[in-house]
């Protein structure tokens, strides 16, 4: 005597920040003596995960790189070189830490130059003007424009 039951899946499969809303279909479940289990779930995607695109977009980026550049020993150098930097800026940061004094004294040197910055720059429109202007100057030597 075969039954079948409705059993309510979640809608909503979370991963990450991504959130996929699925399609399921209701699993037949018969009796407890029955060896024929016949059980179909159907699964479906409807919305594509935005970190594969990004992260393919990274890849063509690294890949016209390496292709335009004309020493590729100096672009694995240079790569070997930041991941270097990464790390021992990493531990040097971890070793400060560990200080008594230190970290209270940069985090208030830290809050005092944030306080500074928004009075100089933040608080009055021409500020935010010259802000502005100094900004549009960095970027426009930084691309040679």
């Amino acid at each position: 005597m075969a039954s079948t039951l409705p059993i309510q899946l979640p809608s909503l499969l979370f991963h990450g920040r991504k959130t996929l809303s699925r399609n399921f279909r209701k699993l037949p479940f018969s009796a407890v003596g029955d060896k024929k289990r016949n059980s179909a779930v159907a699964v479906k995607a409807t919305e594509q995960s935005s970190e594969s695109s990004t992260s393919l977009s990274i890849v063509k980026s690294v890949q016209t790189v390496w292709d335009k550049s004309e020493d590729r020993l100096g672009v694995v150098g240079l790569g070997f070189a930041a991941v270097v930097a990464i790390w021992a800026s990493s531990n040097l940061i971890s070793a400060i830490d560990k200080l008594p004094v230190i970290p209270g004294v940069l985090e208030f040197v830290g809050i005092l130059f944030s306080w500074w910055f928004i009075y100089r720059y933040l608080l009055f429109k021409p500020d935010r003007e010259e802000l502005l202007q100094i900004i549009s100057k960095s970027t426009s030597d930084i691309l040679g424009q």
